[in-house]
């Protein structure tokens, strides 16, 4: 038929490719004619009736195995190469194949799993329907969604039979090539069952060797699993211990917990817990009293509460403690007017964490009121005590005034008296002016103690001396009241201020004989424990025992009748026991009423030989030393008239000389004018038009830019006052001052200045011609630097003034006299190098140090081009210091001298080899040796080797200093020339 012969056509041409479905007439079903719809569910019927008939009876046997052999999915008749395995049921494909194949298919599986080529092997040859068919077992190797398998397919291959007989001899050689093929095909097997069983056998090794380790694990393990056992019975047993330690523990815990619980809340103390999320954890019954809190409140945030305070910050405070873990500490109040102390710390673990807060609130409202109380009676006391300093100090200043007229008067008297009898009545006039300022210096004394003023000077001496100066001083007054005074000598020395003891022992003796009636009042000595105990015996009304620890106190006066009563204010005893505070000398006191008392000091021994001794130096003692007497220009400034003019006329007798003044406008003026240039200053403290004698000081010092000495007079005794005197470096001395107590500070402030400055007159700050010592003018922004070249210069000798900038200097400097100038080089406004070139313009012919920074060699060298004369560099050595001022001095003042340095200087620097002078002007020019090393084309060795040959040679010790010898030999013009002229060198 027409469908036969078309199969037979395509299946010669393409076998297995293409199938029809025909019906049972001769005609074959196509396509559909023009204008013909078949049924879409037939055509899908037919189209699958189609392929199942193809794949059952053309289709190869296939199967779809995973790398485990696994059968996935079959296909065709593969009943005639597997059968199902005995036992389990299995998917195993190879478990499934028949015994004579099993072989040939895992050789070809194990071949295609090691490759991605299909792998075809002979399979043998099988009996199928009564014929013999050979088949190939195909293996491919395919991917699906990444997981790799294998398509297994059983292709056959038909055996055509040969007729017998003669013709047969083409069959039997077919038959020996299908043999050796078999053969072949066997022995491929063979070889890849050798490889299976070697690799089978390393394998089954391995295992047998990981069975071996496996093994002795389990031994191991065996042992650690007993010695456990044995750990767990011991654990167990301590375990057991530690659970009853635990009980006990819990017990005690429990214990202590009842016992916290109790104390807070017995305790009235608001008491807050907070963790970290500042929810309440615990709270005392006492916070009840602020927070409207009840137990079922625990667990609660705290911003929930409503406090019965006004504390808005106490959320804000407790997260800062939390962050911070610093405790914090406010005071709030309650509306009912109550005050607490709020404090918030962090509540802490036993290993130092923080797992919230602990807030508690203090009631403090009694503690608030005492508090104010407290300080209103101190601002009234404060109060009563400013009246008291503002009044006393009127009083001593309104009464010191004619005083001191009196003293000075008595001082003119005592020097004019020559009869015997004058000389008396003079006398008698000092005792009584001591009397009077005796009063007011007891006054003085207090407030000199609580202003801090009063130094202590503790030193070793007789005390001797002292008592002999206490009687001499108190036997009049002794007499007067018909008193007997007795004073026991005493060869021992003591170490004290002698000043502020017998200020001690002079108040004992004034209230001795202040409170004795009759009898006698004894002054001595006892030794005792190490200690010379100073006392004072009177037979006065005594001291009434309740009264003997009151009559140490201010103005503490005992009820007595006694007329002398009015002339004290009661502060003596004060005075005594503050200044044996000060001096740690105890005072020690013992009375019986109606009968006497006795006072005693006690003052401690100096254990060796006392290298000092305090001696009271007589007017005949100032007359022996009459050689050492100095005499000064002295400025005084005292608005009062009268006191004005006996204090010139008293100096002016001494040798002085004196310019006066009625204020400090009027001094300052004297200063500037020329007309004074005053090595001392003695001024009233308050002086009219609005500047005191402090004021005038410091105006005056400025000025003449040196810490001027001076003595500030003074009446008023008020505590500033005092500090203010004490704080500005000034001597104070106390209205009515003696003449001799003047004198003898006068003379100690002038010994400590130079000897050659006394009365210069010139104008501005030109040094004197007529004195022999230079001054030096140091230029400087930093006033530690110049106070430091003054002190360095003044221990020297010299004589220094000070200058903060150069237009300081030049207002005030006037050419003439021997000087020398110390410049900074960098300074603001004009800088030391336009202050010289102003000085050479002017011709002013002033020797200049240039002091420059560390190896500021380049500004140096500009300096001497300019016209120093030398240069140092910073920091400045004391040595170094001196010895430029004095080459610069001596240079300007002998040119030979000059010249004979710089010709020194040329010798030095003629030694040198032109290589070396060349490597010496690069290097004073600011090169680095690198620097130099490339512009001459050699090594950095080399330039360094010729630098220390250059330093060795001139004796150069740095690079200023061989600058500064560069720069004279320069200057000498002989010797020092290099191949080119000197100013066109780099220098």
């Amino acid at each position: 038929s027409k469908a036969a012969r078309l199969y037979r056509h395509v299946g010669r041409s393409h076998p297995g490719e293409l199938g029809f479905l025909i019906d049972a007439g001769d005609g074959v079903r196509g396509p559909p004619r023009p204008g013909q719809s078949p049924a879409p569910s037939r055509q899908a019927s037919l189209a699958e009736l189609c392929r199942r008939l193809v794949a059952e009876n053309y289709a190869p046997a296939a199967v779809l195995i995973n790398r485990q052999h696994e059968c996935l999915y079959s296909l065709g008749p593969t009943d005639r190469y597997l059968r199902v395995a005995p036992g389990l049921p299995t998917h195993d494909l190879l478990a499934m194949a028949r015994q004579g194949m099993r072989t040939k298919l895992r050789s070809a599986i194990e071949q295609a799993g090691h490759g991605v080529e299909p792998v075809i092997v002979a399979g043998g040859r099988m009996r199928q329907d009564g014929r013999a068919v050979s088949f190939n077992i195909e293996v491919r190797p395919v991917s699906n969604e990444g997981e790799r398998l294998l398509l297994v397919c059983f292709v056959e291959t038909p055996i055509h039979e040969q007729l017998r007989g003669r013709a047969t001899k083409p069959g039997e050689l077919s038959r020996v090539a299908e043999l050796e093929q078999e053969l072949e095909a066997a022995r491929t097997e063979l070889r890849d069952a050798i490889r299976n069983l070697e690799i089978s056998n390393e394998e089954q090794t391995a295992i047998n060797e990981e069975t071996l380790s496996v093994n002795e694990e389990y031994q191991s393990t065996n042992e650690e699993l007993l010695t456990s056992k044995e750990e767990l019975q011991s654990l167990n047993e301590e375990l057991t211990a530690l659970n009853g330690q635990l009980q006990e523990t819990l017990e005690r815990q429990r214990t202590t917990s009842n016992d916290l619980q109790n104390v807070l809340y017995s305790t009235d103390v608001a008491t807050l817990f907070l963790d970290t999320n500042l929810k309440i954890r615990f709270f005392t019954p006492a916070t009840k009293s602020l927070f409207s809190v009840i137990p079922s409140d625990l667990g609660r945030p705290l911003a929930d509460l409503n406090s019965l305070a006004a504390d808005g910050t106490l959320t804000a405070d407790a997260r800062a403690v939390l962050r911070s873990h610093a405790p914090i500490e406010k005071e709030i109040e309650a509306p009912d007017g109550i005050w607490f102390v709020r404090r918030i710390l962090p509540y802490r673990t036993q290993d130092g964490g923080v797992e919230g807060v602990v807030i508690t609130f203090t009631n403090v409202t009694e503690r608030n009121s005492t508090a104010k109380a407290l300080q209103a009676a101190k601002q009234q006391a404060e109060l009563a005590t400013a009246a008291k300093s503002r009044f006393l100090a009127a009083a001593s200043h309104d009464l010191r005034q004619p005083l001191q007229t009196l003293a000075l008067l008595q001082g003119l008297l005592a020097k004019s008296a020559k009869e015997a009898r004058s000389q008396e009545l003079v006398a008698r006039l000092d005792e009584t002016l001591g009397a009077m300022s005796g009063m007011l210096n007891t006054l003085l004394d207090i407030n000199q103690i609580e202003a801090g003023t009063l130094r202590v000077e503790k030193v070793g001496f007789r005390i001797d001396q002292l008592l002999e100066c206490l009687r001499d001083e108190f036997t009049y007054h002794a007499q007067a009241k018909s008193l007997g005074l007795r004073v026991v000598s005493c060869g021992l020395s003591v170490e004290s201020d002698p000043r502020l003891l017998e200020q001690m022992i002079r108040n004992l003796l004034s209230n001795a004989l202040k409170y004795t009636k009759r009898g006698k009042v004894l002054l001595g000595c006892r030794r005792r424990d190490g200690m010379l105990s100073v006392e004072v015996w009177d037979t006065g009304v005594g001291i009434a025992d309740e009264d003997l620890h009151a009559i140490f106190e201010e103005y503490h006066q005992i009820d007595t009748a006694a007329p002398e009563q009015s002339r004290g204010f009661g502060l003596g005893l004060s005075i005594v026991q503050r200044l044996g505070d000060l001096l740690d000398h105890r005072v020690r006191v013992r009375s019986a009423f109606g009968k006497g008392s006795v006072f005693a000091i006690e003052v401690a021994l100096p254990p060796g030989e006392i290298g000092h001794h305090h001696e009271h130096r007589t007017e005949t003692d100032s007359e022996a030393a009459g050689d050492a007497v100095r005499t000064g220009s002295i400025l005084v400034v005292e608005d009062d008239p009268e006191i004005r003019k006996l204090i010139e006329l008293l100096l002016e007798a001494e040798g002085h000389s004196v310019a006066t003044a009625t204020d400090g406008a009027g001094a300052i003026e004297l200063v500037e004018r020329g007309t004074c240039r005053p090595d001392l200053i003695l001024a009233d403290y308050i002086l009219p038009r609005g500047m005191d004698g402090l004021a005038v000081t410091a105006k005056l010092r400025q000025r003449l830019h040196r810490a001027l000495p001076a003595i500030i007079l003074t009446g008023d005794i008020s505590t500033d006052t005092l500090r203010d005197i004490a704080r500005e470096d000034c001597v104070q001395l106390n209205k009515p001052v003696k003449v001799k107590e003047l004198n003898q500070v006068i003379q100690r402030l002038l010994s400590t200045l130079q000897p050659a400055i006394h009365h210069p007159a010139a104008h501005g700050l030109a040094a004197d011609p007529s004195t022999h010592a230079p001054v030096i003018f140091v230029v400087d922004d930093d006033s530690h630097v110049r106070e430091g070249i003054r002190a360095v210069l003044e221990e020297d000798g010299r004589t220094v003034e000070d200058f903060a900038s150069c237009e300081e200097f030049l207002e005030a400097y006037r050419p003439g006299g021997d000087a020398c100038l110390l410049i900074d080089a960098y300074l603001p406004g004009m800088n030391g190098l336009e202050l010289l070139r102003t000085l050479k313009d002017a011709d002013y012919r002033l020797p200049s140090i240039m002091i420059t920074g560390n190896s500021d060699v380049p500004m140096a060298v500009q300096a001497m081009k300019t016209g120093a004369s030398d240069f140092i560099e910073k920091p400045i050595g004391r040595s170094e210091l001196l010895a430029s001022v004095e080459r610069a001095l001596e240079q300007s003042r002998d040119a030979s001298k000059l010249t004979a340095w710089r010709e020194n200087a040329a010798q030095h620097v003629a030694s040198l080899t032109p290589r070396q002078r060349q490597v010496m002007d690069l290097v004073l020019a600011g090169h680095p040796s690198k620097n130099i090393a490339a512009d001459l084309g050699v090594s950095q060795r080399t330039v360094e080797n010729h630098r220390a040959s250059i330093m060795k040679k001139t004796g150069s010790t740095s690079l200023p200093a061989l600058a500064r010898l560069a720069l004279a030999a320069a200057s000498s013009g002989t010797g020092a020339r290099s191949d080119r002229d000197p100013e066109d060198r780099t220098l």
